[in-house]
């Protein structure tokens, strides 16, 4: 008999067939597949949410108003101090 006919389940490195399962234990392992469905799912959405976000910033940043350039700070001179003469004796 080949394995479509007896589909096997192998769990920490322990082989089931799944024929052989309990009710329960067929309702859990369709549970972890389905979560594992939805974690699928749910990873590729997150991808296309992501590239929607770097889209929207893209047209945010080409939306906004281009800042004006800002004129430099003129320098200031800054008067010379004079030194004090040392008074000789």
């Amino acid at each position: 008999m080949s394995d479509e006919q007896n589909p096997t389940l192998t769990f920490d490195g322990v082989e089931y067939l799944i024929s052989d399962l309990s009710d329960e234990a067929r309702v859990q392992l369709q549970n972890l597949q389905q979560a594992e469905l939805e974690l699928q799912r749910l990873q590729v959405q997150q991808a296309m949410i992501g590239t929607a976000r770097n889209a929207y910033n893209q047209a945010l940043v080409a939306a906004l108003p281009k800042p004006a350039k800002a004129a430099k700070p003129k320098k200031v001179a800054k008067p010379v101090k004079k030194k004090k003469a040392k008074a000789s004796a």
